[in-house]
């Protein structure tokens, strides 16, 4: 199914006009474009380069596809790296890179009944080749050192020497004399020539640079039934062409369809033009520094596209793909696949915000990112610390409306036992959680944590949560500038084994609300008293679910005495 919908992906962006290779060819990086007069003298050495960032990128050029690389010599057609277009030794091997050199030029002479006048120019360009003359080119540096992708362009031409129509028709015609084993095409149902290789996948996030393979069978215990390699699961070259080149376009440097879910390379597609494709990157990563309120903005209109019917109305049935991949050594691993309507992600999607709200500090920012939830429960902050399965359940439980991993809850609890810090995105997640597993074992309850604190919140963890933050907050007045408060040293204890710290926090409370002024004291103790008034004892053991209501009882509490500052001084000072 997932190479299916790809291949028809390929279909529906060729139909349209769209910027998709036509069979036989792909959109490649070319850093350097040798410009050649008809008589074969070299012209100028184009750079093609530009700076993006602070980075250095070629302009990509559609060109032959590109040969299945391997240990042996294979060459491109009319375009290569500068050890097979030129004949540079690079790497101290001079046999090698003559045979590399001989192979290149024997592909151009497949194209020998071919009379154009840019593949004419080419090999009279060859006749005359000298390496001695192209040292004094400022470029030839650079080409010596990297070994770059080069391709030629007549004089005159806009498009390069594989371009013009000839050798186009020229290209497809040796691509329709290719034989093969027959079979019937598990993809499209109908019969075709067998694709023995599969094309590599690019841009997949710690993959090899060279690229990865979804179908592969490069070792024998893989095989079965004495076939081989792409035998084994057999896809006809037209649809493994469509469904690698649709992939590789929604995995490009430029794709606006695709974000990165912890360890997994996600992509976006509908069977139809749907705005969802593009606006799920802005929905969940994480907005750029010169643009920080882009998500919010993208949020916002869903919000709004959901309320006038637009999603509903308009894309009812038109179906929506998510696709995770993950590298796995020369291979790439599915971590993620959902199919499902733009109608339903739309309201998943929304439901997921809705969720995660909470109050916060005016400097947070108003909807939190994946990789910002996701990384709250690494270890150090660090985005290599994430477990590699955790973000695609992640994702796909908040594509298909379920509960969120248990394992999310359990991450966000124990990072912040382990740093003693209740941080928004983690007590945002941890409110998110247990409100999505309350509401999927009992659909009647909607929202058991609120937005912000709710008073008639009966839970024994929320309101020791609650408590905490009393305490904690009659010790911070009682020693102000002080270093470090009872969280630092009992928050562990006191949000799993309350019965073990919270009699010593409330005896020690006793003696920094003496130390307050009369008013002051008198709010704290009957704040405390009002909490105490529904706990009936401290339990020995809070479970997991227990333990996230503390954080947020917690988180609660803290940020309602951020928000009543003010008036917590007026009555201070009465």
């Amino acid at each position: 199914m997932i190479l299916q919908a790809l291949a028809e992906y390929y279909d529906r962006k060729a139909e349209a006009g769209d910027a998709l290779a036509p069979e036989g060819f792909e959109l490649k990086e070319i850093p350097f474009v040798l410009e050649i007069d008809a008589e074969g003298h070299l012209l100028q050495i184009e750079d093609t380069s530009e700076l993006v960032g602070k980075k250095k990128r070629a302009r990509a050029a559609l060109v032959p596809q590109a040969v299945k690389k391997t240990s042996s010599v294979a060459a491109n057609l009319l375009w290569d790296t500068a050890e097979y277009v030129l004949c540079i030794d690079t790497r101290g091997k001079p046999d090698r890179v003559a045979e590399q050199h001989a192979a290149f030029r024997k592909r151009i002479d497949e194209l020998s009944a071919t009379d154009d006048a840019g593949i004419n120019a080419i090999r009279k360009f060859y006749d005359l080749l000298d390496l001695a003359t192209f040292s004094a080119l400022p470029e030839w540096e650079e080409i010596a050192e990297t070994n770059p992708n080069l391709t030629f362009r007549l004089r005159g031409d806009r498009e390069l020497v594989c371009q013009r129509p000839a050798v186009i028709a020229a290209i497809k015609a040796i691509g329709l004399e290719k034989s093969g084993d027959k079979s019937r095409c598990l993809i499209s149902g109908k019969m075709d020539i067998v694709e023995r290789l599969h094309t590599s996948i690019k841009g997949v996030w710690g993959a090899q640079s060279s690229g990865a393979n979804v179908v592969s069978f490069n070792l024998d215990p893989f095989n079965s039934y004495g076939k081989r390699q792409g035998s084994n699961a057999p896809v006809g070259k037209r649809a493994a062409f469509a469904y690698t080149t649709a992939l590789n376009h929604l995995l490009g440097k430029d794709s606006s369809q695709r974000m990165q879910v912890g360890d997994s390379s996600t992509v976006f597609w509908a069977e139809k033009e749907s705005g969802m494709e593009s606006a799920i990157p802005n929905l969940f990563g994480e907005p750029p520094k010169d643009e920080p309120d882009r998500n919010v903005r993208a949020i916002e209109q869903l919000f709004r596209s959901i309320q006038n019917g637009r999603y509903i109305a308009d894309d009812q049935d038109t179906l929506f793909y998510v696709l995770g991949l993950a590298p796995n050594a020369a291979r790439i691993a599915v971590r993620l696949w959902h199919e499902g309507t733009v109608g339903e992600m739309a309201e998943r999607l929304a439901q997921h915000f809705v969720d995660l709200r909470l109050s916060h500090g005016p400097k947070e920012p108003q909807y939190l990112s994946l990789f910002r939830l996701l990384v709250s429960t690494a270890s150090q902050g660090k985005a290599d610390n994430i477990p590699p399965n955790l973000a695609g359940d992640f994702m796909r439980a908040i594509l298909e409306g379920l509960p969120y991993p248990i394992t999310l809850l359990g991450a966000a609890i124990r990072r912040i036992k382990a740093e003693r810090r209740v941080t928004y995105p983690r007590a945002a997640l941890i409110k998110a959680s247990i409100n999505r597993m309350v509401r999927y074992s009992n659909p009647a309850t909607k929202e058991e944590l609120k937005v912000s604190l709710d008073m008639h919140n009966t839970n024994i963890g929320y309101q020791l949560g609650r408590l905490f933050a009393v305490l904690e907050k009659a010790q911070e007045e009682a020693n102000p500038g002080i270093n470090a408060t009872i969280r630092d040293r009992y928050y562990g204890s006191a949000s799993s084994s309350p019965v073990t710290a919270f009699p010593a926090l409330i005896k020690l409370s006793k003696h920094h609300i003496s130390k307050l002024s009369k008013g002051r004291a008198i709010n704290l103790e009957r704040l405390i008293g009002e909490i105490m008034g529904s706990i009936q004892d401290f339990p020995p053991h809070l479970p997991l679910a227990d333990q996230g209501r503390f954080a947020i009882g917690y988180y609660h509490q803290r940020q309602d005495f951020f928000t009543k500052r003010s008036k917590d001084k007026e009555m201070t000072n009465e």
